[in-house]
């Protein structure tokens, strides 16, 4: 009998099995990595206006999809691979506001409201444009990609300190420093 609530141990071992073509091993990594997955996809989605039409299940089933793609992919651990996930779910939520703001030529922008992560746009404001914020973060990777990389598995991945340290390969103090640089700097470019 399975185990019904596999420990990261496991979770990576398959990844690393997927990652040799081990085909078995990605139907059985699915169901479990599934439920996490769901919460970012929610949790994103969460944080759309309310008449987005990319729907959770659509957004888990294109990055998983991305995933998959990927062959090229080194699997260190289980906060790896939702890492990468957090990233493909951006790329995602951006190609489509991206294709949304085309389609209404001049259209609002779409934002992005920051609620499980202290806001980067500062004040009271709540919400922020998802368009502008990538913008941002493009800028950012020109001066520190560890900063950018922070972002995603903070705002966008919802990965706590220690798991972005852990992902990341570096110090939980190196992450509290970066990710109020981080902050501190897109506010200011958001604020503009």
């Amino acid at each position: 009998m399975k185990n019904p609530d596999p420990t990261s141990r496991e979770i990576t071992a398959m990844l690393r099995q997927w990652e040799k073509g081990d085909r078995t091993a990605l139907e059985e990594l699915m169901p479990l990595v599934y439920d996490e997955l769901h919460k970012q996809a929610a949790r994103y989605l969460r944080r759309e206006r309310a008449d987005h039409t990319l729907q959770t299940t659509a957004l888990i089933h294109e990055a998983f999809l991305k995933l998959v793609g990927q062959r090229e992919a080194r699997w260190e651990s289980r906060t790896h691979f939702f890492a990468i996930a957090a990233q493909a779910m951006r790329r995602i939520l951006i190609d489509h506001a991206r294709a949304k703001h085309q389609a209404k030529r001049g259209g609002a922008n779409i934002t992005l409201a920051l609620d499980d992560v202290e806001p980067v746009s500062g004040g009271n404001e709540r919400d922020v444009d998802l368009l502008a914020l990538d913008q941002a973060l493009g800028r950012l990777a020109k001066i520190d990609e560890q900063q950018v990389r922070i972002v995603e598995l903070r705002y966008f991945g919802g990965l706590n300190l220690e798991e972005t340290a852990a992902a990341l390969g570096i110090s939980r103090a190196t992450v509290v420093r970066d990710w109020s640089v981080a902050k501190t700097w897109l506010r200011r470019e958001l604020t503009r």
